[in-house]
């Protein structure tokens, strides 16, 4: 990719507001050392108010932009009636909750995300550690112990609990227009995507990105098979009729339905690839992503950030459970350790 190439592919990341529908405004803010870049939210313009569509990190820098971005909308927080939030993760739900203490402003998440805010909530972070034992990634969580252990904790968490859970699928009338809400596991167990069918608009927060592929159940309380959840997610959003879709990283797209197909067929290829892992030789999710190349470039998992490599084993495991689904790989938990082996001919 040239650097002219990579300056368009970026260019959505620019700070603005974007008008992407009569009454709807793109606004990006910006995420911290994040090779995601920024996070959208959607504001919906609704009678004397709005409602957004996921809030954004509760970082300074993101507050002043989303507050510069309302104001170019002759809008300020005080008029922020409502946040949708697609799910729980920091970069989506932590600036609604910031906002809320002072504007009041409700704040609606998917009801299959309440174990894992609660375990936030509750600092419960023993789930992750048992997940990287079974993963066979020891060696992970040692580092994450040395890079993480004996820090203070902060004063005041950036999580509260939603003054609404969305339970289902659940309409959402506004003024304007209405909304659905449609739970979408995968990325989370809680997430949601909400349709604007009249006006074929797909918020898509993560559940469907124009030029990546979302990581798979990273959350506290992890479901027990979360890349099948995701395919059956999107397999869902191609029964409904094709959108535009407007994800939450990355620019607006034109076609929903081109973007899910794009989507299952790299999930079945990474599929074949991690079978092939197996077949050479490894024998955790750890093994196997060290085998298995990562991000467009084909990075190795220890070219990775610490955070990235955890992602990209917890990603590892999702996809060898699902080939156990389908019996082309077999399991068994050794000593604490899930092992995997192609079955006996």
């Amino acid at each position: 990719m040239n650097d002219g190439a990579a300056d368009a592919r970026h260019a959505w990341i620019e700070p603005g507001v974007f008008e992407v529908a009569p009454g709807v405004h793109r606004i990006p803010l910006p995420l911290p050392n994040d090779g995601l870049r920024a996070v959208n939210v959607y504001a919906i313009e609704d009678a004397d108010g709005l409602v957004l569509i996921d809030s954004g990190w509760a970082l300074d820098e993101a507050r002043d932009q989303l507050e510069s971005g309302l104001g170019q909308l002759g809008r300020g927080f005080e008029d922020v009636q409502r946040f949708l939030v697609t799910h729980a993760h920091r970069d989506h739900y932590t600036l609604a909750v910031t906002l809320r203490r002072t504007f009041g402003s409700r704040i609606s998440l998917g009801a299959d995300e309440q174990p894992s805010v609660e375990a936030i909530l509750a600092n419960r972070q023993e789930a992750e550690a048992l997940r990287l034992q079974r993963w066979g990634a020891a060696e992970l969580l040692a580092k994450l112990a040395e890079a993480y252990g004996g820090q203070a904790p902060k004063s005041r968490s950036p999580y509260e609990l939603p003054d609404e859970w969305l339970e289902g699928k659940v309409e959402i009338p506004l003024a304007s227009r209405t909304l659905l809400a449609v739970p979408t596991p995968g990325h989370t167990r809680g997430h949601l995507v909400f349709l604007d069918s009249a006006s074929a608009l797909l918020f898509s927060g993560d559940h469907i990105l124009p030029h990546i592929t979302p990581s798979i159940g990273v959350e506290p309380e992890r479901a027990e098979l979360p890349l099948r959840d995701y395919l059956d997610s999107l397999r869902l959003m191609q029964s409904y009729p094709d959108m535009r879709l407007l994800p939450a990283h990355g620019p607006v797209a034109d076609s929903s339905h081109t973007r899910i197909a794009e989507l299952l067929r790299h999930h079945e290829q990474r599929l074949d690839q991690t079978a092939e892992a197996v077949r050479d030789g490894a024998g955790t999710a750890y093994e196997a992503a060290l085998k298995l190349g990562w991000t467009r470039r084909n990075r190795k998992l220890l070219d990775l950030d610490l955070f990235n490599q955890v992602l990209a084993v917890g990603e590892t495991n999702a996809h060898l459970d699902v080939l156990v689904t389908r019996g082309i790989l077999t399991s068994s938990l050794v000593d604490g350790v899930l092992s995997y082996t192609t079955p006996p001919e």
